[in-house]
């Protein structure tokens, strides 16, 4: 039985209408009526209420109907991805702007007389922003290039 099905039964069963149901879960009436006739799928927040409402599991709600299980896997991804994408491109940010304050650095040195020293020894301040920036790049897009396939 696919979700349509099981959400239209499990209604019946108890009674409710659409207006019912929506009222409990916080939703639309008409976003009831989209589920119920394969329109649309819920959020896997909505599927959590629905589970609990009905007294069924996820599982039961999930495997009776591929579309929404793989619906639920990609709403999942779309929640990882930015957040992990964001540290990657924040990692690569920060060697950039190491690696400007390095170069801002050597200017400001050489045209003036003040010397600015840079803390942390040579390797920091030559490798560091270059190790930075090629470690967010690659996992940047290498989370890019596998979102991408799925």
């Amino acid at each position: 039985m696919v979700f349509a099905e099981k959400l239209k039964n499990e209604r019946h069963k108890r009674g409710w209408s659409q207006e019912d149901l929506a009222e409990k879960l916080y939703v639309s009436r008409q976003s009831v009526s989209k589920w119920e006739n394969g329109q649309n799928y819920p959020s896997i927040e909505i599927i959590i209420k629905v589970s609990d409402l009905f007294g069924v599991t996820i599982d039961e709600l999930l495997k009776s109907d591929e579309d929404l299980t793989e619906k639920v896997i990609q709403d999942s991804r779309q929640l990882a991805y930015p957040k992990l994408k964001f540290v990657f491109d924040m990692t690569w940010l920060a060697g950039a702007a190491i690696l400007l304050f390095k170069i801002a650095a050597f200017v400001f040195n050489y045209v003036t007389a003040v010397n600015i020293p840079l803390p942390g020894g040579s390797f920091l301040w030559n490798f560091g922003p270059l190790i930075l920036m090629i470690g967010g790049a690659i996992g940047s897009s290498t989370l890019k290039d596998m979102y991408k396939k799925d």
